[in-house]
């Protein structure tokens, strides 16, 4: 299971996260913009929890899926109204494509209390392999 911190940077925040694989390191991401934007939400079993959502997101290489997923987030949180939380993902990359399938659970905006992250950046963004498993550090913009 992967791990992240949040960060300080600027007047934006980051999130550094492990993973002993590249779909934990991204739902470790995934889970640091979630603390990013909200510090309590529902258990899964309180009845403002919300259901299970499912996404997928193809991009050209391994970065750029971690940013389109990551978006993919924050548009669901715009659109659909949720705080994706307990999230969930795979990573599989073969040469030209690089696909990520996800779950997270999507808490009623309306059921917590959220401030607003803006959008994912490419400005410091890392991801890289290191001995047993991955890191990334990824900034966002409050």
């Amino acid at each position: 299971m992967g791990s992240f911190e949040l960060r300080e940077h600027t007047a934006d925040v980051a999130v550094a996260a492990t993973g002993n694989t590249l779909g934990e390191v991204f739902a470790a991401v995934a889970d640091g913009l979630t603390s990013a934007m909200c510090e309590e939400w529902p258990a899964p079993d309180d009845p403002a929890g919300g259901a299970r959502h499912e996404l997928r997101v193809e991009s050209e290489g391994p970065e750029a899926a971690l940013y389109d997923y990551l978006d993919q987030l924050i548009y669901e949180r715009d659109v659909a109204a949720v705080l994706p939380v307990d999230n969930a993902a795979t990573v599989d990359g073969d040469g030209g494509a690089w696909v990520v399938d996800a779950s997270y659970r999507g808490v009623a905006l309306s059921a917590v209390v959220a401030r607003e992250v803006k959008a994912v950046t490419y400005s410091e963004m890392r991801l890289e392999s290191v001995d047993g498993g991955w890191e990334a550090y990824v900034v966002f913009d409050v």
